[in-house]
Parts: C-alpha cells; sequence; structure tokens
C-alpha cells in the first residue's frame, strides 16, 4: 500500500472516524489549532494546570494526522540542532539546559502515556548510528567529542567498533558506530490517538474536519465558522506554510518511509538487533529505522526533499522512486533482506525554519503563541514545547520559560524558485558526496559541506 497516511494506522485497523467538525461559530478561553503532538501536549498541560479552562482544537483532517501519525517513531530526547546558534542569542549553561530539558521528554512521555493508560508499543532502547565508511566514522567521532564538549555524561553515550557495533546489529560493511542511551520507541499513531482521547476525557473539545483559513488576535477562521479565544495558540508544524502569512515561515522538508513484512525469526538471528535500537547511518542523506511491535522494520529517508511552492503530499502518497531509493537503502545495510516483501510506504512533512533550530514562543499583548520547526525530532520536542508553552500562557516564571529557544525569531524562507533550488541542491550534494565517501575518501566531503553552507543547516 502506498499512502493512506501511514502504516501505522494500517496497524491500528484502519484510519480513525473523524470527530465532529465546528458546529459554527464558538468562544473559548483557548484555540489550538493544530491536532499533533503539540497540539495535544499543549493541551494536556494546560487543563491539567488548570481544569477550568476552555480550550478547543481545530484539526483540519484528523488528530495525529500528520506527522505525528507517520514518523519514524523515535522518541530520542535528541539535540541535533546547532548549539552555536541558540549560543549567539543565549549562554553556555542556558543551551546545557535545553538540551537536559530535552533529554527530560523520554521519561516524561513514557510517564504521561502510563498515567493516562495510552498503549503505544513504548519500549526504551537505545540510538545506534553506524559508520559503513572511515568519513562517516570520522563524523560519528567528532558528534561524540561535541556531545562531551557539551556536558553529555559520559555514560550516555560511546563509540562502539566494528565488532561492538556488528555485536547489536548486523549492518554490512559497519565499520563502527555511536551509541546514545536513554531513548524509546513508539508506535506514532497509538501514541497520537491516545493522547487525544486523553484530552477529550479532560475536557478539551476537538473538533475534527475544520480547515483553518487565517487567524489573528482573538480570532480563528476556519470553513466551519469563527472561533474567539484571547489565546491562539499555532501548532501546526510541517504544515505552517499553508496558513495565510506563513507561507515562508517553515520550510516542509518531506520525509518518507517503508515497513517490511513480519521477519521469520531465522532472519532476526542474522541480522541481531536484539535490543531494538533506533538505527541510523552516518551518511549525509540520513536513514532511520525502528524494528516495530511484530517484527517488522520500518525505514524512513528524505526521497524527494520538498515540493516546489511548500506543497504537501496528498494522504501520505510517495513516488515510486522513493520506494525504490529506500529499499535500495535497506538492502545495502542487510543483503539478506532482498527477498522480504515492502508492505506500506507513505511520506509526511516536517517543519524547517531558516536557521535549522526549533522555537517556542508566545507573546502576552497579542494572546499568539507558536511551537514547532523541531526539523525531525518532533516526538519529543513536541511534548517540551506542550509544557513551555503552558508556562508562558499561565505566566509562569519557571525554568522552561528561559529556555534559549522560546521567543527566538528567525529569518524565513526565500521566495520560489530559490528555495527549491537550494534546498534540491542540497540533497543532490549530499548524494554526490555519500557516493564519494563510499568509494574511499577517508574525510567528510567538502560537497556536503557547500551544501550546509548553501541552505545553514
Amino acid at each position: 500500500m502506498n499512502g493512506n497516511v501511514s502504516f501505522w494506522y494500517a496497524d491500528l485497523g484502519g484510519l480513525p472516524e473523524k470527530r465532529a467538525a465546528l458546529p459554527g461559530d464558538r468562544e473559548a478561553d483557548m484555540c489550538i489549532i493544530g491536532g499533533g503532538y503539540t497540539g495535544l501536549w499543549t493541551a494536556y498541560y494546560l487543563k491539567k494546570a488548570d481544569p477550568s479552562l476552555s480550550i478547543i482544537i481545530v484539526e483540519r483532517e484528523f488528530a495525529g494526522f500528520g506527522g505525528s501519525g507517520r514518523n519514524g517513531g523515535w522518541l530520542s530526547g535528541g539535540f541535533d540542532w546547532s548549539r552555536e546558534k541558540y549560543l549567539k542569542d543565549s549562554s553556555r549553561q542556558a543551551v546545557i539546559a535545553m538540551q537536559t530539558a530535552m533529554a527530560g521528554t523520554v521519561d516524561e512521555v513514557i510517564r504521561v502515556a502510563e498515567h493516562e493508560g495510552i498503549d503505544a508499543d513504548i519500549l526504551r532502547a537505545d540510538n545506534l548510528v553506524v559508520a559503513t565508511n572511515a568519513a562517516q566514522m570520522g563524523r560519528l567521532a567528532d558528534d561524540h567529542r561535541t556531545m562531551r564538549d557539551w556536558a553529555v555524561p559520559a555514560e550516555k553515550i560511546a563509540l562502539l567498533s566494528a565488532r561492538e557495533a556488528a555485536e547489536r546489529v548486523r549492518v554490512d560493511g559497519v565499520q563502527g558506530g555511536l551509541v546514545v542511551r536513554g531513548m524509546a520507541r513508539v508506535q506514532p499513531a497509538k501514541l497520537a490517538r491516545g493522547l487525544a482521547d486523553a484530552v477529550e476525557r479532560l475536557g478539551v473539545t476537538i473538533y475534527e474536519g475544520t480547515a483553518v483559513t487565517g487567524y489573528s488576535k482573538g480570532v480563528v477562521e476556519t470553513d466551519r465558522g469563527i472561533v474567539r479565544a484571547p489565546v491562539i495558540l499555532r501548532a501546526t508544524e510541517g504544515f505552517t506554510a499553508g496558513l495565510k502569512g506563513h507561507e515562508r515561515e517553515w520550510l516542509p522538508l518531506n520525509s518518507a518511509q517503508i515497513v517490511t513484512e513480519p521477519l521469520p525469526d531465522a532472519l532476526w538471528d542474522e541480522i541481531g538487533w536484539r535490543g531494538h535500537e533506533l538505527l541510523g547511518e552516518g551518511a549525509h542523506a540520513y536513514c532511520y529505522a525502528q524494528r516495530t511491535r511484530e517484527g517488522r522494520i520500518a525505514m524512513g529517508g528524505r526521497g524527494v526533499p520538498y515540493r516546489f511552492g511548500s506543497r504537501t503530499d496528498v494522504n501520505g502518497q510517495t513516488q515510486d522512486a522513493t520506494v525504490a531509493q529506500l529499499h535500495g537503502i535497506l538492502i545495502r545495510l542487510f543483503p539478506k533482506l532482498k527477498d522480504v516483501r515492502i508492505d506500506h510506504a507513505w511520506c509526511g512533512v516536517l517543519g524547517v525554519p531558516r536557521d535549522w533550530c526549533t522555537t517556542a514562543g508566545f507573546d502576552a499583548a497579542s494572546g499568539l503563541g507558536w511551537a514547532g520547526g523541531y526539523v525531525g525530532l518532533g516526538v519529543s520536542s513536541s511534548n517540551l514545547a506542550g509544557r513551555t508553552l503552558t508556562d508562558l500562557v499561565l505566566k509562569r516564571d519557571t525554568e522552561l520559560v528561559r529556555l534559549p529557544w522560546v521567543n527566538r525569531r528567525v529569518s524565513r524562507w526565500e521566495p520560489e524558485p530559490m528555495r527549491w533550488l537550494g534546498v534540491h541542491s542540497m540533497y543532490q550534494l549530499y548524494k554526490i558526496a555519500d557516493r564519494r565517501e563510499a568509494e574511499g575518501l577517508g574525510r567528510t566531503s567538502r560537497l556536503a559541506r557547500l551544501a550546509d553552507k548553501l541552505t545553514g543547516h
């Protein structure tokens, strides 16, 4: 199957029946635009903090339709944004505090899931990024050094030899790896649907099938009526460019995935992967994978990275060439899987700010707030966003509201065709760089550095 939102919904038995649409004009204390992780977490913590608040979530499709129900299921708590960029407007101590807060989201998500009875196939696991050539291994060593320089605890990270990496997962041609401990695997759609049910139990109203056409101070305009609220929070992540006035704020970067049929025990015996590690490769054209509850491999990567004019996919359908590309990566890493069937392919979008660093903020004067631009780290970042927005809206003086991503503004993306040319050029350069490194270049290709400079990555 190609599309139909994602495999994760097929795993649930199919797409959910939509909740009722907005039945006309309404008023509330707060209106949240978007029913994904960010909107749901924010509503959850606001209601927990003040049960008397009336909160409305408006969602164009259904809660969990976007990246929240399509991602790779990495509850990472990671920090893959540029610490140096945050440092320009902050302090080293504050950046480390944000890094620590991000790491803490793993335990927090698990705590809430257990408390609310959300069965999302959550399994604590390490993240293993493997190197299949010398240049990749050099970058993993640099990453390890950077994390230690930024006070990541020594017991949380380790460089692995080829033998140590292969003892975990038998990737073909592995030369070593970087392991980061303290992460978890999730089934994304189960988490999204469970959160939606949890906030409804708390008294939050979710209107689905309701498209927002614009918003301003105190007013959210939709195709079903108007919601008036003194506080309006934008939680649209990868779909932000579809809102009037936000066309160039965050770029909707495409990511696609495939999932195999369940593998027989004999194949798992050959592959290993008994620790259910979150698996990545140190290539520039990054891939990510997990071993699912029922013994499938779900693997993702960029595919066609960006659609002209910030257009998004239709119900998760991806291109045949992207499916072939991801299948090629799977077979390159695991040649023994060449005869394994691919059961489902899909894609989605993630939000990318111009400097590739996430933000969250709230303007008390206008009552308008936002969070997102997670650049692929949304499963965990959205939880921190929900707690941070709650403290900002309720005017709490906490450590969260002083983190360096709060109220941070960045420049907008260039008009078309410049942003299309820039993003596609970046990934073409990455592709050539990966090929040169695989052919024996012992260091990171200069073409990859040029690609980063071109787009501010």
